[in-house]
């Protein structure tokens, strides 16, 4: 069940343009989360908030130029660091082609932030949704294996980086007082 919070100014686009980057944004988080665009049930499931700020404030000033915060939600397991680094480009791409811009000019001015919800707490329908719960949703009951292994992989994945810290810490500490 994707979720997008978008925040971007009334002016930043004409109506034409904002419209197609919505209906473009939505076609990349799903793909990032390695569904189909064109599934109707993910896309009937795929929210797009958009937030309209009054303005938006550089260095204290009011920015001259259109500001982008595209925040992409998926559930614990969706994304990989890949995927992420994917996702970010393809957002900040997808902004470029609705300003018409070279992406170097626009990329500055774009920030996304792919977030994780832990498993466990992503709630809709009045339940708990988990991983493999959504997985089974969007790709059918016979999948649901895949969003236990992604689930399963995120898991590992944190699991070593908080083991390489640790041991990263304790070679840093030895001998240094607690």
């Amino acid at each position: 069940m994707p979720m997008i919070d978008a925040l971007w100014s009334e002016d930043a686009l004409t109506p034409e343009a904002g419209a197609r980057l919505v209906n473009e944004l939505t076609d990349i988080l799903i793909e990032a989360e390695g569904y189909d665009r064109n599934n109707p049930i993910a896309r009937g499931v795929t929210v797009f908030h958009l937030h309209r700020p009054a303005a938006v404030f550089v260095g204290g000033e009011r920015s001259k130029t259109a500001r982008y915060r595209i925040i992409p939600s998926a559930p614990e397991g969706q994304y990989t660091n890949e995927s992420r680094r994917a996702l970010v480009k393809a957002v900040t791409e997808a902004v470029a082609r609705a300003e018409n811009r070279p992406f170097e000019e626009v990329a500055p001015r774009v920030w996304v932030f792919p977030t994780e919800i832990p498993d466990g707490t992503w709630g809709s329908r009045g339940a708990i949704y988990t991983l493999p719960d959504i997985h089974a949703l969007l790709a059918g009951e016979s999948e649901r294996s895949v969003g236990e292994a992604r689930l399963a992989r995120r898991r590992r994945e944190k699991a070593r980086i908080m083991m390489e810290a640790g041991a990263a810490d304790a070679h840093t500490t030895v001998g240094e007082p607690i």
